[in-house]
């Protein structure tokens, strides 16, 4: 196994592999050689190379574990490197966004999707950055999304999917466009969302007082925006068209709501605010199904 970008992410897939016993031996890549270095220490990888080609050679799974832009780059680089072998190591990711990825991946194979490439995305995370952050137990009950597409090689996908499953994951499967759709609404959206109401809060005139006085309500909503802003500006580059539209229906519903308030419209408040407790409710259950959420 070689993880491609040794943070927060990759770190956690090398924990969790070892742990699960998936991987023989577990080969780190990147750029940055203390981080590396870090993680051999911590006992998260075997080995490392700041050589692509090297890497490329020796391992039976690449997963690239770096930003969307990022992992897009240097998906192309691999694919380049390998000059269309079909017998070549499976290639999977990490990635938020899968659209850019198929897109990078045609391009550098002449319009073809290349049959040992499975793009995934698993849906956990943490605000914390870093391979010192890397938790064996992140993926466990959590969802893992793979995008296989027309062309892939069937024993590639079940090997993906069979690696995912050593971590304790759910694994599921999504086109491409469906799952940029949904994260756009569920995950991208809501950072932006909690960026931009932070930013706004820190330049007005009382902002001392409203971070002083704030309570819980907004430090579990604003959370997210201790992210790492270069990622996230990453990710909402790379699903340009899917965010814009989560933004759109998003501003269409607050514009509604703000007339309600306008006019002291209090049933059609009541109606909106009755619908999204429903709503959150449902979700509520489906998270408790799932061992994520206590039933309330």
């Amino acid at each position: 196994m070689a993880i491609l970008g040794l943070g927060l992410i990759g770190g956690s897939l090398a924990r969790a592999l070892r742990s699960s016993g998936f991987a023989r031996q577990l080969i780190g890549y990147g750029h940055r050689e203390p981080s590396l270095r870090r993680g051999v220490e911590l006992g998260v990888i075997d080995d490392f190379s700041l050589d692509l080609d090297e890497v490329i050679e020796r391992a039976d799974i690449l997963v690239i574990c770096a930003p969307t832009l990022v992992a897009a780059d240097l998906l192309q680089q691999i694919l380049t490197r390998l000059g269309g072998v079909v017998d070549g190591p499976v290639i999977t990711d990490a990635a938020s966004v899968k659209g850019n990825l198929l897109q990078a991946a045609r391009q550098a194979c002449g319009g073809n999707m290349p049959p040992r490439l499975v793009l995934g995305h698993p849906i956990a995370g943490s605000e914390r950055s870093g391979v010192d952050a890397s938790d064996p137990e992140l993926f466990r009950h959590h969802r893992v999304i793979l995008t296989p597409v027309e062309g892939n090689e069937a024993a590639a996908v079940e090997l993906v999917r069979d690696m995912w499953l050593s971590t304790g994951a759910d694994v599921v499967s999504m086109a491409v466009a469906d799952h940029d759709a949904v994260l756009a609404a569920t995950s991208h959206l809501p950072h932006v969302l909690a960026y931009a109401l932070v930013d706004a809060l820190a330049q007005s005139e009382n902002s001392d007082e409203i971070f002083r006085c704030a309570a819980g309500g907004f430090r579990d909503f604003t959370r997210i925006a201790s992210s790492d802003p270069v990622m996230w500006r990453d990710i909402a580059i790379a699903n340009r068209d899917a965010l814009l539209n989560a933004i759109d229906l998003f501003s269409e519903h607050l514009g509604q709501l703000r007339q309600a308030v306008a006019d002291e419209d209090a049933g059609g408040m009541q109606e909106t605010f009755a619908r999204a407790k429903a709503a959150r409710d449902a979700f509520s259950a489906i998270l408790a199904e799932q061992g994520q959420e206590k039933k309330t």
